[in-house]
């Protein structure tokens, strides 16, 4: 089944999953510097609309927690205006669905960082950094369903390396994904320390492990290369700021680095974690994109499996 491409919506995707990146920096900057209850009503700011709260009070901790509140309802709209064109344009059901998911999913993480101020749960602001991380890999996944490359013709695969290869990236995928939640239980309650690290090993040996297989058996293809070489050098960085992050959070390093070096060190930390979840994310959507087929046995036909736009 072939689509015809929107290059203006696939445009449009794009910037609506960019626009997702600095809001999750600004989330990571509320946490470390512990601005999360700077303003302690919502919607409302301080009684004042929060469009109309005067820029010149926006200092100290109510500037970081009050931009992201800001940067949060420019993704909304940018989440809604993306659903409603799925939905008027693109013909694939599924897609327009997806657009619809996106739109419940930033009206709910809205809900939910509101919430964690009006009633002072923790819990809540642990499930509200989750679900930023999922819902920024949903956006990301919506550009690439609108791109020209999922709309063109598949690559084609052996079955069996196929199958292989989409099963280390689902696994990789997995693995990032709850390091990210740990990381969040960990920001959040100062608890779980051993389980990120623990977690961080298997990340690094699932993301080394997925490179290999791909240069290895893939070298030629540089869907596969390309974002496996960019998950490794990530995975370098990420371990670098998470060392970092450790000693300026858990040791008697913290008393030798300025408090600036600190909350970028953390935020950092946090941010290169997301772009390895998106980036995986991508990996996987890719594998899950080629053409598979059996290895013909002597005389016979093989018969193609295509996975359906």
């Amino acid at each position: 089944m072939s689509v015809r491409r929107d290059v203006w919506l696939h445009r449009f995707a794009l910037l609506t999953a960019a626009a997702t990146f600095p809001l999750l920096v600004a989330g990571g900057l509320v946490t470390s510097t512990g601005a999360g209850l700077a303003v302690p009503d919502w919607p409302t700011t301080f009684g004042y609309n929060m469009f109309l709260y005067p820029w010149s009070r926006m200092v100290g901790g109510i500037f970081y927690e009050h931009s992201h509140r800001l940067i949060g309802a420019v993704v909304g709209l940018l989440t809604l205006i993306l659903s409603l064109w799925l939905w008027r344009k693109d013909p694939r059901p599924w897609l327009r669905w997806l657009g619809v998911g996106a739109l419940g999913a930033v009206v709910a993480q809205g809900m939910l960082g509101g919430l964690r101020v009006v009633l002072v749960e923790r819990t809540l602001a642990i499930i509200h950094a989750a679900v930023a991380q999922a819902f920024f890999a949903l956006l990301v996944s919506v550009a690439l369903f609108t791109s020209q490359e999922w709309t063109g013709a598949p690559q084609q695969m052996l079955a069996e390396e196929g199958r292989r290869l989409r099963g280390l990236c689902t696994l990789t995928t997995a693995v990032l994904y709850l390091q990210l939640v740990l990381g969040a239980m960990l920001r959040h309650t100062g608890a779980y320390l051993d389980a990120h690290v623990l977690v961080a090993a298997l990340v690094s040996m699932h993301v080394l492990w997925l490179a290999v297989r791909i240069l290895r058996t893939h070298a030629e293809q540089p869907t596969f290369v390309h974002p496996a070489v960019l998950l490794c050098a990530l995975l370098i960085l990420q371990l670098s700021l998470g060392l970092g992050a450790y000693l300026v959070q858990f040791t008697g390093f913290a008393l030798t680095v300025t408090a600036f070096a600190r909350v970028g060190l953390t935020t950092a930390h946090v941010v290169v974690g997301s772009l390895m979840l998106v980036t995986s994310v991508w990996l996987t959507l890719r594998a899950y994109r080629v053409l598979i087929f059996p290895e013909p046995a002597v005389g016979g036909s093989v018969v193609s499996e295509q996975v359906p736009l």
